[in-house]
């Protein structure tokens, strides 16, 4: 039998989601919008975003990129990771760096 994402969802990515999910419903009752309002302007089911307040992995990220953008933080998911940033990411490509680089010749045509 196939793991299914919660078997294998780490518990900390977990409750990143779950935060992720709360914060979206904090930001939607502050904005005085129901949740079926919010379903609406996102085109999905009342149900599906109840999932999304709860954090639940299985919502595609296309549905919480549309509950941001419904709430007006649409943009904010474009720097969830900015390669600029990636600190991690430029260390690898500076020990990837050759450390001495040089020209090949070509030979002389006579």
């Amino acid at each position: 039998m196939k793991a299914g994402i919660l078997d294998v969802l780490p518990a900390r990515t977990r409750r990143s989601l779950q935060k992720l999910g709360a914060d979206i419903s904090v930001a939607r009752r502050r904005r005085a919008l129901t949740v079926a309002m919010m379903a609406e302007r996102m085109g999905v089911s009342k149900s599906t975003y109840s999932r999304i307040e709860k954090g639940d992995p299985t919502v595609s990220v296309g549905a919480y990129a549309m509950a941001l953008f419904a709430l007006g933080l649409g943009e904010v998911l474009g720097e969830v990771l900015d390669a600029s940033r990636d600190e991690q990411g430029l260390a690898l490509a500076e020990e990837s760096l050759p450390k001495r680089v040089r020209v090949k010749r070509t030979p002389r045509s006579s």
